[in-house]
């Protein structure tokens, strides 16, 4: 034991001294990552914990996109990490996390910008290739085939710019549902009640969302809007369940986040009054509110690790900082700072799962965040 707190230390002190480091070219940043990762490997030690995770630094940065990204989501797929992304400069790229900090496939097709990208969950049985869906101020939603680069279908029944975009999490992302600037939400061919107000963000429960807890079938869709409100939805009926009051501006960011017992029974929204908070789906009332962004919250998450047995939340602002809160004081435990001259502020972020092989059948699983900015890079912190 005291023989593995020694790597770990020593692990933890070589990655303080990579932070000490002059900035250098993507291609050193990237032999970093992975003499980090080889390390890891060989001492059986990974940045699954929120203590480790704040010693980690700065893997690489993809530059491709000409204009604000929008919109980040990442897979791990057939031993590869993507990284998908989308942009005021209208396309779609999808980026390698591991090898290249160039994209290896461009998606064009959409007439204005990209608001939101969307992996889909099942794959094509033929070429064992994840699906990408996006959604547009053109008005459109796309489907596209990842493996041409080409588009298969598209969704034209919106009127005015789509905001966001979910796949259900259940039968293999079969169902879509879409928020939008006409003042709607449709799920499938399904419309939830219209609403007075931009539907800014819209996310499916996880599986985990207690069945009988809320909602008929046990699946809810939880957006968030202009009218500085998040709504809860049920899925089987499309009724409006409940509605979280609180905020004093546009609801940019809501996200599902599970309690200690792994539980949906909590979502998490950012907004432009530079707060999140934290709210009881049960009782629709906040538990926590987190203070100290000084501009408009993008995006919250979830971390995918705990401290100390109690969930962290996450979230990301136009003041170009990603704060970590502890949800049982409120006091901000991290900060990353963006690079001030090219990010101008954190537009979008997502965890992406690295899973490692150590031995066979015996694999252990490393964090990294992704982050897309307002001035079209996208970095990679791990």
């Amino acid at each position: 034991i005291l023989e593995n707190e020694k790597l770990k230390l020593e692990l933890q002190s070589k990655e303080r001294q990579m932070l000490s480091v002059p900035k250098q070219n993507d291609i050193q940043l990237n032999q970093h990552y992975q003499e980090q990762k080889q390390d890891a490997e060989k001492y059986g030690v990974f940045n699954s914990t929120f203590d480790l995770f704040c010693s980690s630094t700065l893997i690489g940065t993809f530059s491709g996109h000409s204009k604000w990204v929008r919109s980040i989501d990442c897979l791990s797929v057939n031993g590869s990490e993507l990284i998908c992304s989308g942009s005021d400069d209208k396309t779609v790229r999808v980026w390698d996390a591991r090898s290249t900090t160039k994209s290896i496939q461009i998606f064009r097709g959409h007439s204005d910008s990209v608001r939101c990208v969307k992996f889909v969950e099942h794959q094509y049985p033929s070429y064992n290739l994840p699906i990408i869906g996006s959604a547009s101020n053109d008005k459109t939603i796309r489907v596209w085939d990842f493996k041409t680069t080409k588009e298969f279908q598209v969704f034209t029944g919106h009127t005015a710019s789509v905001c966001s975009i979910a796949f259900s999490s259940f039968d293999d992302g079969r169902y879509l549902c879409s928020g939008s600037d006409e003042k709607l939400s449709a799920y499938g061919m399904l419309k939830l009640q219209i609403i007075t107000c931009l539907v800014l963000c819209v996310e499916f429960s996880s599986l985990q969302n207690g069945v009988g807890v809320i909602g008929g079938s046990g699946h809810t869709i939880c957006s968030g809007s202009s009218d500085n409100t998040i709504c809860l939805w049920d899925v089987q009926t499309t009724k409006q369940l409940t509605v979280f009051r609180g905020h004093e501006n546009w609801v940019r960011s809501a996200t599902y986040c599970q309690n200690e017992t792994g539980n949906d029974c909590r979502i998490c929204s950012g907004s432009d009054d530079k707060t999140v908070i934290l709210w009881d789906i049960r009782t629709g009332k906040p538990t926590n509110v987190f203070k100290g962004h000084t501009n408009f919250v993008h995006c919250v998450t979830n971390p995918p690790f705990t401290r100390n047995g109690y969930n962290i939340i996450c979230s990301g602002s136009s003041d170009n900082t990603i704060r970590f809160w502890d949800s049982r004081t409120n006091a901000q435990l991290h900060e990353i700072k963006g690079n001030v001259k090219e990010d101008g502020g954190i537009a979008c972020f997502e965890w992406l799962s690295m899973k490692s092989a150590m031995k066979e059948n015996n694999y252990s699983r490393c964090y990294s965040l992704c982050y897309g900015s307002c001035k079209g890079n996208i970095r990679l912190y791990g």
